[in-house]
């Protein structure tokens, strides 16, 4: 099979690219939304990020690709033969990238127990779906405005909690599931419901590239890997393997990045100007805001990446007016963050000199 279009040869589409990444630095952002027209790289850039992505260690045997590094997420199969003493085999592979069909049905999605197995063997047999496919891989959900409702439900549901409960006549049978998912979707085509799209950690808003230069750029580029597709994956290898270890050096920062109460104050404070209703945008910047700082190689949460946290968090989630564009820009949301900021010294400045403000303390997820 031929290489894939490598991840780092897409041109432009920026923060399509950071979102994806940060997805892959902690699943538990919770997805990204791609909107966009039509053969703007959206597919090739969720397949090309999940080849490039560091090998993973997996129980051997596992239909589930448990991780044989932390037990207390075992699926049901693995815990009881750990807790029956054996000695589960590991091995190393790349991880999965799993594609959901728009038919996709409830069933094909959870997995399924075998009711008559069970009433008449007293065996419990459960017949795995795409969620446990996808664990520890990524699920590209193509056209997810087309899905039905209850099973664009079912993937927020097990991206948000990890896990994938599938219960039947009081038989229960429950797996790791824990995925980077990115959905796609052509606004021309339909929109998904508010509550859906509010559920969508992250959204990128993208449109064909307007710069002649880029544009002729990804005419050469296709034109090259068309030709000799092993050859151009071999001249982006590089690029390629050094993004991959910095998203592996992220993942293993990731838990050591620190964050402040005034990072809290300043991300609240920012979701309030922006009359952000509910609280998931404020836990998903905060999330994001500390993978963005893993990534670019810093153990605490800036300015900077609270920003770039809100530029991916927010534009789907603003109240918008019709015809008002859902864009914010970077360097609004940075001067916003900056006023904010300022407005939390001056806060702490005067708790000081009352004697009531304590130091900073930082905290880690």
């Amino acid at each position: 099979m031929a290489p894939l279009f490598p991840f780092t040869a897409i041109v432009g589409q920026e923060k399509m690219k950071r979102a994806l990444i940060l997805n892959a630095i902690n699943p538990q952002i919770g997805g990204v939304l791609i909107r966009g027209e039509r053969g703007t790289a959206k597919s090739t850039a969720a397949r090309a990020l999940a080849a490039l992505l560091p090998e993973i260690r997996v129980v051997a045997d596992c239909r589930f690709s448990c991780d044989p590094d932390h037990p207390e997420t075992f699926c049901d199969e693995c815990k009881a033969r750990a807790a029956a003493g054996e000695a589960l085999p590991v091995t190393t592979r790349r991880i999965r990238f799993v594609d959901l069909p728009v038919s996709a049905t409830e069933d094909r999605v959870v997995g399924t127990l075998d009711l008559e197995r069970a009433i008449q063997k007293g065996e419990r047999h459960f017949e795995p779906g795409v969620l446990a496919a996808a664990n520890r891989g990524l699920l590209y959900v193509d056209e997810v405005n087309l899905l039905d409702d209850h099973v664009v439900d079912l993937l927020l549901d097990s991206a948000a909690m990890g896990i994938n409960v599938v219960e039947r006549e009081g038989i229960s049978f429950s797996h790791p599931a824990r995925f980077i998912l990115v959905g796609t979707m052509n606004p021309e085509e339909g929109e998904l419901r508010p509550q859906l799209l509010d559920r969508f950690a992250l959204c990128v808003e993208i449109t064909g590239i307007r710069d002649p230069h880029d544009r002729v750029l990804i005419m050469e580029r296709y034109v090259e890997y068309e030709a000799d597709p092993a050859g151009f994956y071999q001249k982006w290898l590089p690029q390629e393997q050094r993004l991959s270890r910095e998203i592996d050096e992220a993942r293993r920062r990731l838990p050591r990045v620190t964050y402040t109460d005034d990072d809290l104050y300043t991300i609240a404070s920012l979701t309030s100007s922006f009359q952000v209703d509910g609280h998931r945008a404020d836990i998903v910047i905060l999330k994001t805001a500390i993978a963005n700082a893993a990534f670019e190689g810093r153990l605490s949460v800036t300015e900077h990446d609270i920003a770039c946290a809100a530029e991916l968090a927010l534009p789907h989630r603003l109240k918008r007016q019709p015809f008002q564009e859902s864009e914010v820009a970077q360097q609004e949301l940075e001067q916003r963050v900056a006023e904010i900021v300022q407005r939390t010294a001056a806060r702490r400045d005067d708790l000081a000199v009352a004697g009531d403000r304590q130091p900073a303390e930082k905290k880690t997820m």
